[in-house]
């Protein structure tokens, strides 16, 4: 017969210190008959009398009484950690450890760290970001970020905003070699490509074709794993480059840097936010997923408009 212990174990010592059934019933929520039969069920498991039972009471058994004093100590830990595991959960105090990826992840987490760090300063942030997949069990992680497709099942992932990539040059750049009209002219000019930290290989550049998306190839005159000395290449004219528009939509919309080729422009990916169950997180994660969607949901600070990349691309002209 199947039983559950720590059921059984529970409405036993209940019972002891209630002195009735019904009462030990009653405090767990439970039916008498569920009660009764849980005690029961635990005295068949044991092999032993636990309590003499007569119509009007009850007393425990030499072999009851030593049991409850061996189990009685057992249960109240075992409900102290549970009540402590319970106010974790409501505790703003504590690690929150992120992941995401090196990529793109200055631009879009930092302000919203930032803000957290200011609201809740009790939190200790533990942020690692890393191009490859990270383990979510063995790095105990709490919140994720990720570029492309949606994380793997088991996790609940909200889309945050289309990741629009964007191939670019500074004025400089274009004033000294010209524009590129088609992806074929690319390969007469100083192109730079992302390697990519886990494998090394270099990242094709993906590019938008007849209505579908295909990798573009680059023999790269500048290459590197690292965004942000790829965005200052860039900035100081040296190559045309495929940037995520969160890293450049500032310099962008300041024309120090101009978008090339927008109908080849990429979309299709999407920034994740990704997390383990919502009912399960402590409150320190639950407020970090809660501003992260908030400020960066379809933000406009992290998109450029059509207008506005129109309008942007007009400016190789003149830059040329």
């Amino acid at each position: 017969m199947p039983i559950n212990e720590l059921r059984s174990i529970t409405t036993f010592i209940r019972t002891v210190e209630t002195g009735s059934l019904s009462k030990a019933a009653a405090v767990q929520q439970i039916s008498p008959q569920a009660a009764s039969k849980a005690l029961g069920q635990l005295e068949q498991h044991l092999g032993v009398r636990l309590f003499h039972r007569t119509t009007r009471s009850m007393s425990l058994t030499e072999e009851g009484q030593r049991f409850f004093e061996a189990v009685q100590p057992s249960l109240l830990g075992l409900q102290q950690a549970l009540n402590g595991a319970r106010q974790t959960r409501e505790d703003l105090a504590g690690p929150l450890r992120i992941v995401g990826p090196r990529s793109v992840s200055l631009a879009v987490i930092s302000p919203v760290l930032e803000e957290y760090c200011r609201l809740y300063p009790e939190v200790q942030p533990d942020i690692q970001l890393d191009d490859r997949r990270s383990n979510w069990v063995e790095e105990r992680v709490d919140v994720g970020f990720r570029l492309g497709s949606s994380p793997e099942e088991g996790l609940i992932a909200r889309p945050l905003f289309p990741m629009q990539m964007v191939i670019c040059a500074a004025p400089s750049y274009l004033r000294k070699h010209g524009a590129p009209r088609s992806l074929d002219e690319l390969t007469a000019h100083r192109c730079s490509a992302f390697r990519r930290s886990d494998d090394g290989r270099v990242v094709p550049w993906r590019v938008r074709v007849d209505g579908g998306e295909q990798e573009h190839p680059i023999h790269p005159a500048f290459c590197t794993n690292d965004e942000q000395l790829e965005l200052h290449a860039t900035l100081a004219g040296e190559i045309i480059a495929q940037i995520a528009v969160p890293t450049a939509i500032s310099m962008i919309r300041n024309g120090r840097l101009v978008p090339l080729l927008l109908q080849h422009m990429t979309d299709s990916y999407q920034m994740f936010i990704y997390y383990g169950s919502r009912q399960a997180q402590p409150a320190r994660v639950r407020r970090f997923i809660d501003l992260a969607v908030q400020r960066l949901g379809n933000s406009s600070d992290y998109v450029l408009s059509r207008d506005e990349l129109a309008a942007a691309a007009a400016n190789q002209h003149i830059a040329a």
